[in-house]
């Protein structure tokens, strides 16, 4: 089989690269740039902008199927920034797979398209989108650009294109960019504050887990498969009491574990200020700390995998404890 991964040299998108590529398929992986460990894994490189449909299209000939994962991604930024490469981009995603000929579309999103500002507790697939709060709060260009491009995906599936949507939830392992390395910085600093009652739940999702399903659900897509033209939610199996999985963690790396806790409505109107004052001033970089973010760190937002389980035969691949095992082991190389 030959596939092609859109940010195939990202942190899910290599994975995903590797484990089709371990398999015997032929890869294609399409990113901004050329990212050596593509290469490595002996799949194709092709450098592209996500909304050159002509060139997508070339580059997706002859594939079987197509793995949209590229995305901006972040908690702050220019809102049009988020809708050029989110709904832009996936919108020539979509025009490209069917000038090529292609009959079926994983897209990854996120569980941020639903986020209301309330709790959610073993939430599934049928947790509607929160569109209408994401684009009247702004909360979060990230959310609100990828409920947007989940509408795009949803309303292409039909007779002569299937399409699946795979919401993995704080992706993290060997290797991660984003979250394990935001949690050192802060621990090591002493700014990593807890907020809210500290007994929020969290759903994580270890690296190799969000990419089995992926493929899996790939695997397993036809027009009448009971996954066809839906959404998933992608996770651990087992939840975390999100602040004693972060103490945890600094314990075992011997850094100081999180202070606190600040109140979430107090967390909130400093999020509304640095916005404010990021927004105001043009300061560069992204603030301590929104609106978005002090409600993902003080909220329980868990998700359950029996829709997956049940759809598609999701099968976990790393278990919770052995997932934090390689986030420690992961955290010691990059502090060394």
């Amino acid at each position: 089989m030959r596939y092609l991964v859109t940010g195939g040299g990202g942190f899910l998108g290599l994975e995903i690269v590797r484990r089709l590529r371990a398999r015997g398929d032929e890869v294609v992986s399409y990113s901004r740039t050329k990212h050596p460990a593509v290469e490595q894994s002996g799949a194709q490189s092709v450098q592209g902008n996500l909304t050159d449909e002509l060139k997508l299209s070339e580059a997706m000939r002859g594939c079987d199927g197509v793995f949209h994962v590229a995305a901006k991604a972040g908690i702050w930024g220019p809102k049009a920034d988020y809708a050029h490469t989110n709904i832009a981009g996936t919108r020539s995603v979509v025009r490209a797979v069917r000038a090529a000929g292609i009959s079926k579309l994983v897209h990854t999103s996120s569980p941020s398209v639903c986020f209301d500002g309330r709790d959610h507790l073993e939430a599934d697939n049928r947790l509607p989108l929160a569109l209408e709060t994401l684009s009247k709060q702004s909360v979060s260009a990230y959310a609100w650009s990828k409920a947007e491009a989940e509408q795009l995906v949803q309303a292409a599936h039909g007779p002569e294109l299937t399409t699946v949507i795979l919401r993995p939830h704080l992706i993290f392992g060997h290797g991660d960019p984003h979250l394990l390395p935001r949690v050192a910085m802060r621990a090591q600093r002493r700014k990593l504050f807890a907020v809210g009652t500290r007994t929020n739940r969290v759903s994580l999702c270890h690296v190799t887990n969000a990419a089995h399903a992926h493929v899996q659900a790939m695997d397993r897509l036809h027009p009448a498969a009971a996954h066809a033209g839906q959404a998933y939610f992608i996770n651990q199996t087992e939840s975390v009491c999100l602040w004693d999985w972060l103490d945890q963690l600094c314990r075992e790396l011997h850094w100081p574990t999180s202070r606190g806790p600040i109140p979430l409505w107090l967390a909130r109107s400093a999020g509304a200020l640095a916005e404010t004052c990021w927004s105001g001033l043009g300061l560069r970089g992204e603030p301590p700390i929104t609106r978005f973010t002090a409600m993902q760190l003080a909220l329980s937002h868990t998700y359950s995998m029996g829709p997956a389980q049940r759809d598609f035969g999701y099968q976990e691949q790393v278990d919770l404890a052995a997932a934090t095992a390689d986030a420690v082991r992961w955290l010691r190389e990059v502090d060394t």
